[in-house]
């Protein structure tokens, strides 16, 4: 059963000929296509490896914990904001509608904020597992490797 002839024609554009299979990192330093420090991207195209390790995850849970922060920020400063609002303007209507928007505002905010916190350490703990599964996985196939050589 030949590869070649078994794919589409698209397919074997895409896998080369004959087809092949290879896994990030597995045969070069930049990744199964040699090129690059990251294994490859991922944005399409042919030839490129998945790039799951190394810092997508970690960038994610850097960015939440980011939002998370401007987001406590910004509540602090819609606090200051509001500061004796109430008591220069009491008795207009204006008042009561400002403040029950203002608290809706605040749960909404505070809802994101404590979201990014928990989105965050869920991220980092992705990053951390895909990690160890990498580096597990580069373990196994260098001793594959050592075998095969050592059996020639």
């Amino acid at each position: 059963m030949s590869t070649q002839t078994d794919l589409p024609a698209r397919w074997q554009q895409l896998f080369g000929e004959p087809a092949a299979m290879r896994l990030a990192s597995a045969d070069a330093p930049g990744g199964g296509n040699g090129g690059g420090g990251n294994g490859g991207g991922g944005n399409g195209g042919g030839g490129e490896d998945l790039a799951h390790s190394g810092g997508p995850w970690s960038k994610a849970s850097v960015a939440a914990g980011e939002l998370r922060v401007t987001t406590a920020e910004g509540l602090g400063k819609m606090a200051a904001a509001h500061e004796g609002v109430e008591a220069g303007t009491a008795g207009l209507s204006a008042t009561a509608a400002l403040a029950a928007v203002r608290a809706s505002w605040e749960r909404r905010v505070a809802a994101v904020r404590d979201e990014c916190g928990s989105v965050q350490s869920a991220l980092l703990n992705v990053a951390r597992e895909i990690g160890e599964i990498d580096e597990n996985n580069k373990l196994r196939f260098s001793h594959l490797v050592t075998h095969q050589g050592a059996s020639k």
